[in-house]
Order: C-alpha cells, then structure tokens, then sequence
C-alpha cells in the first residue's frame, strides 16, 4: 500500500527544501499538458489527471533518489518534462509523483569529428537546433513542436520530424542515451555507429513513454547543412493521384527533404486560398547543387507523369516560414466551445486510401471542417495526419465532441488495420486500445515492465499498461 507521507518526508529530507511541491497551483498545472481535450478541460477546471506531489530534480542523483523512495514507499511516478505532448503521456492517472525534469541542467557537446551531439534530455529542442546551425549543423529532426519539446521526449514518444522522408524518424537519428530504471541503476545504451552484439537494446526505450525509465542525456546524429535547397508547389487531380506520386517516388529511391500531400479541404489552409478545389503537394530537394536540382528533376518528371501542375515554389516557401505555427489551434481552443484536435495514423499503400476515405466520412459529422495530409513516406506505405475544427455549445459540449472524436477515430483505424499513432506517441489518448493494437506483442510489453520495473511506479496507465 502507497505511504504517500512518508514518501514525501523523506524527499523532502533528501531534495532541497522547495523541491517538493503541493501547492495547488503546481498540481493543477502539472495535471495538463498540450492535448488538446486536457485543454479544454483546464477551462472547464477540471484537473483530473492530478499527482499528490511535483517534485524538481537538478541532476541524475536526485532521480534515483526520487525512485528510491518511490519503490520503498509503493508510490507512482509519472515523468514530465516540457509537457509538449499532445496526447497526454505526462499526466498522471493514479495521483503520485509528478517528475519534473525541465530543471535538469541544459548542456550539450558536439563532436565534429564523428558528427554526434550529446545533449541532456531535457534540453530544448528548437534551442539545440539553434546552437547547432550556427556551426554550420542540423539535427535533421524537425516536428511542429521543435521549440516547445525536449530530446528525451522525442525518444520517449517515437517522435519524428517534417523532413523525415530524408532524415528518418528519431530511431534512425539516435546513436546512444542514458536511462534510469525504476530499480536505480543507470545504463548506457549505443551503437557507433552500428553494433551487432545481441538484441538492439536501445529500441525498448524508444516509445515506451515513461515506463521502463528516465532517459537523462541523449546523443543525436548531427548533419552539415545542405549548400541548396529547392522548392516547389503543384496542384494535382486528386488525392488518389498524390498518393500514387508519394508511393512513385518512394520506389524509385526519392529522397526530397520535404514532401507533403494536402487534400483539397487542407490545401485551402496550406496555401491561404479558399477559392482552391485540387489536393496540393509541397516537394523539396536538398544537397550539392547537382544533387538537389537532379532530384527536383525526376520529382517534377513524376508529379508531371501523374498529371501534376507546376504552381512555383511560393507555397512551400510560405509553409517553410510557419511550419512551427500552432497558434491557430490553440486560438480556437482558447475559445468558449471552440475545438480541434490532430490525429495521425498510418497504413500500407494498400490500405491508405479507404483509411483516408473512412476516417474523412466517419469524423465529418463531428467537426466543421475535416482536413488531411501525407507527411511521412515509406516504401511500403504513409502516414495520414487529420486536423479537425469546430465550435460547440460551450467547452464542456467540446469536451464530448473531442472524446467522440478519438472513440471515432480510433475504432476506425482498428478496423481497417492501421497504426494508431505515427508519431504523437500512445499517452492517455490511446492507451484504452493499445492491447487491441498491439495483439500478442503486448504480452511481451507486459513482461518488460515487470523486469524493468517491478513495482510497477513508473508512469501506470499508458501503453495499455
């Protein structure tokens, strides 16, 4: 049985004397994050998702004596750090100890040799980049969230970026971390730059979301920018046709940097033009000058081929300059009955298209406007990011309309056979159908938690866990 008081007697012992926190405000904050249903229903002042304490952590030896105590006193542990997750992995669901990591000192070491940095995992994502492009480097990951997000949660949460079609997702991208168990002990995970001695251990941590461990420092691939840059904008026939273009390409081995086919409600968005009825697709090319206009020239012989139309390189360049911008969501959601969400999934080129035509029908009816794009090109399929608006009543009939809308979306995709996520990661948003996604690979999620973490602290509730 849980000691709470105890727990927290002794860490505040332990910790400095204003790391432990339980005050209302700083439980009512950690108890929401970038989702937006949690959005909502912070308006509504509705914190259900509340720890009994937050506690700040300065350095790796506070988390293990933050684990420490939590194991010795039956107490859940659930890991915050920017708190940029749009489906609710920090939120607590068993009250507990918040962990806060945004105190974690922000260091970073880049080795231009071997072209790595090594970051602490709360570091910020948009200010690593910064600090990396002034030497003449990138980390090639690019979400929407680069400046509100850290390294460890991109590792935490599987993320991957805009570019990813060049890049790859977060898996391809990190070469080593460092991560806590709940047991205390610390590990050092690498492969440099490949290792064949046994299972990859790295990839049980990739996604897991805070429960198997604390990841606390991270070392990235890092790349030179590219000398040139191209972009273009086509307008297409329809959206069965982009998909053909998307998969095209990938067979032929395409590596554009940026490729992203909009459905015509969304190109109306991307484009800033009402008046537009075709689906529209943002291509770029990157490299040597030879290499990026060669490229830009099989992509347009392509796009051509399948009936494309050439509408020059404003349009990308226009997406290029507020590609970070959320704020047209987070304006509607600040809003009394004002709703949106954002849910991506993927499937196979055989699948894609009746999982576009499914979900695009079925969601209709619960938003004002459905619209979609393909982000993220594999040879063997895609992903589908769906952005819904709409104003209710008031936020607490926005509220029903947004639980609607995951409960719609996700059976949909279940039955079609889809990935449920393709990079926002599980969180809360998922968690209730994780067992039905994964089948009988969650049995073996099941026995990692349980070796990983046998007092099961560490961040209950997610993963179907």
């Amino acid at each position: 049985m849980a000691d709470l008081s105890s727990a927290l007697s002794a860490l505040s012992r332990a910790l400095s004397p204003d790391a432990v926190r339980t005050d209302d405000e700083s439980l009512d904050r950690s108890s929401h994050d970038s989702w937006p249903l949690s959005s909502k229903l912070d308006r509504l002042g509705r914190h259900g998702h509340r720890a009994d304490a937050v506690v700040a952590v300065a350095d790796e030896a506070e988390i293990r004596t933050v684990l420490a105590v939590a194991a010795a006193h039956d107490v859940p542990v659930t890991v915050r750090g920017l708190a940029s997750s749009v489906t609710g992995q920090p939120l607590p669901v068993r009250g507990g100890i918040v962990l806060d990591l945004s105190g974690l000192p922000d260091a970073f070491e880049v080795d231009t040799e071997d072209l790595t940095v090594r970051a602490s995992a709360g570091y910020n994502g948009g200010a690593l980049e910064d600090e990396l492009n002034a030497r003449g480097l990138t980390l090639g990951h690019s979400p929407q969230s680069l400046y509100r997000s850290s390294v460890g949660g991109w590792l935490a949460t599987l993320a991957t970026g805009q570019f990813s079609s060049y890049y790859g997702g977060i898996e391809d991208l990190v070469t080593g971390f460092t991560v806590i168990l709940a047991t205390g002990e610390t590990l050092r995970l690498k492969a440099s730059p490949r290792a064949a001695m046994g299972p990859d251990l790295r990839q049980l941590f990739l996604g897991s979301e805070g429960t198997l461990g604390v990841i606390t420092s991270v070392t990235l691939k890092v790349f030179p920018l590219p000398a040139a840059r191209l972009l273009q904008t086509y307008a297409l026939p329809s959206v069965e046709a982009g998909v053909a273009i998307l998969r095209a390409q990938a067979a032929a081995g395409l590596r554009p940097f940026l490729l992203r086919l909009y459905d015509p409600a969304e190109a109306r968005h991307a484009l800033q033009d009402g008046s537009l009825t075709a689906p529209v697709l943002f291509t770029g090319t990157q490299g040597t000058e030879n290499m990026a206009h060669a490229e830009a020239a099989e992509l347009d012989a392509l796009v051509t081929a399948h009936g494309g139309r050439a509408l020059g390189p404003e349009g990308a360049e226009k997406w290029m300059a507020r590609r970070f911008d959320f704020s047209s969501v987070e304006n509607l959601l600040a809003q009394e009955g004002g709703y949106a969400e954002t849910i991506e999934v993927a499937h196979t080129w055989r699948g894609i298209m009746p999982l576009y035509e499914a979900l695009t029908r079925e969601l209709a009816p619960l938003a004002d406007e459905v619209l979609a794009h393909f982000s993220h090109v594999y040879t063997q399929g895609t992903s589908l990011y769906l952005i819904l608006r709409g104003t209710a009543a008031d936020d607490a009939e926005a509220v029903e309309r947004l639980e609607r809308i995951w409960a719609t979306a996700m059976r949909v995709a279940l039955d079609l056979g889809a990935e449920l996520s393709h990079h926002h990661g599980g969180g809360l948003a998922r968690s209730p159908y994780t067992r039905r996604s994964l089948g009988a690979s969650h049995l073996l999620l099941r026995r990692l938690k349980n070796a990983l973490d046998p007092n099961g602290v560490l961040n209950p509730g997610k993963l179907g866990l």
